[in-house]
């Protein structure tokens, strides 16, 4: 079933594939959506405010600062009224707006206000979209959130051919299509899930412990993503200085044994993201008073592994369970080891023997294995890029048998 009854706000930039956006505000309202429009300064050298007045049925907003529509403060009521807003075209100069944070005018104000997903469409020329700052600001534009359909490789109006043609409106709405499907299932079925993030400390006396370098930020941007899409996250921290959206619940422990815990109050969810350091082992016996500077022997015994208890739980095992792999060596053999013996669905695998690998930084580079042998090559990037990346993984997981409205 198509989707309909959804509110969507088109901005219109500046090129000339800006003439497109009529056709998709026509497929749009074919389907029984309610579209408003913006048109930036730019864009009204190639689309008129009557076209689209005529298309959307609704008027056609312009200037930040309205007259006629001083009460509503535009800019704030356009992005709530929104369930996805669309920029199309968005040119080069456009996304170094956002990356910016540029507040400037009526659409880049709405969209920096906005707490709704943004999708971008990029039209340009084919070297202006792989210059090097294009590509860079890409980069950064994802790492904010912002999702992406295009560009297509074709003839562009220049004359040239490559890469930079707009995806057209029939791909657009193709993508919505899809983009409401998964909202809506993610909705039904109340999803569910646990993220463990950062280290835990195992104390050997009153002021010493073991621990390690994880700064947790990278299960912190999974438990943000997890989120983002409507899933109801829980998420279990060691000692970290991260905070979170409030929509997340947050368990804050210390050891290996509160984390497990607290993942068992959890029980049961459907997604298990297990990003924490868990300290392997720790003391037989802490000693009350702090050691003094005498040679002692401090006898360890492991701790219980959470990982496992989760992929091996046969009452509450959730449907996705995911582990990470943090090696010095032989990386994908051992996190393929780890992924069997855990009886994981996926193993995150990162190589640590570098510096600047992966701990107390904001970049990652992993290889996501699944239980299928299918191995998923991420190059050096943000985290919360890595982490979209590994949502986006788990929902296929998770909805793959069910790809239909109901």
């Amino acid at each position: 079933m198509i989707f309909k009854n959804k509110k969507i706000l088109v901005i219109i930039g500046g090129g000339i594939a800006a003439y497109k956006s009529l056709d998709l505000i026509r497929l749009l309202k074919k389907s029984n959506n309610e579209v408003k429009s913006i048109l930036t300064k730019s864009g009204r050298e190639f689309v008129t405010p009557l076209s689209l007045t005529t298309l959307t049925k609704n008027k056609t907003f312009e200037d930040i600062f309205d007259k006629n529509a001083e009460a509503e403060i535009d800019h704030i009521s356009l992005s709530r009224w929104a369930d996805i807003i669309i920029i199309m075209p968005t040119t080069a100069n456009f996304m170094t707006k956002l990356c910016l944070g540029k507040a400037e005018d009526l659409a880049t104000t709405v969209i920096l206000a906005s707490n709704k997903d943004i999708l971008l469409v990029p039209a340009m020329n084919v070297r202006m979209w792989l210059h090097k700052a294009t590509q860079k600001n890409v980069k950064t534009l994802q790492d904010y959130g912002y999702l992406f359909i295009g560009p297509e490789k074709g003839e562009m109006a220049c004359g040239e051919y490559g890469d930079g043609k707009m995806s057209s409106p029939r791909q657009i709405f193709s993508y919505l299509h899809d983009y409401f499907k998964n909202k809506n299932l993610i909705k039904k079925k109340n999803l569910k899930a646990l993220v463990t993030s950062g280290p835990t400390r195992e104390y050997l006396d009153p002021v010493r412990y073991l621990s390690n370098e994880s700064s947790g930020k990278q299960g912190n941007e999974i438990a943000q993503a997890l989120s983002r899409l409507g899933i109801q996250t829980t998420l279990i921290t060691g000692p970290t200085n991260l905070t979170s959206k409030k929509e997340i619940k947050i368990k804050k422990i210390v050891s290996a044994e509160e984390m497990l815990e607290e993942v068992k109050k959890c029980l049961p969810v459907d997604i298990a993201v297990c990003a924490a350091a868990v300290s392997d082992f720790k003391p037989i016996k802490k000693i009350n008073n702090k050691i003094k500077r005498n040679l002692v022997s401090i006898e360890l015994k492991k701790n219980k592994d959470i990982l496992e208890y989760l992929g091996k739980n046969n009452k509450h095992r959730p449907k996705i369970v995911i582990g990470f792999a943090a090696e010095t060596e032989n990386l994908t053999k051992n996190a393929v080891l780890k992924l069997r013996q855990k009886n994981c669905d996926l193993i995150i695998a990162n190589d640590i023997s570098k510096k600047n690998s992966g701990f107390n930084s904001d970049y990652n580079k992993v290889k996501i294995i699944d239980n299928f042998g299918k191995i998923n090559v991420i190059k050096k990037n943000k985290k919360s890029f890595i982490a979209n990346k590994i949502a986006e993984i788990i929902i296929d997981r998770l909805l793959v048998d069910d790809r239909s409205f109901n």
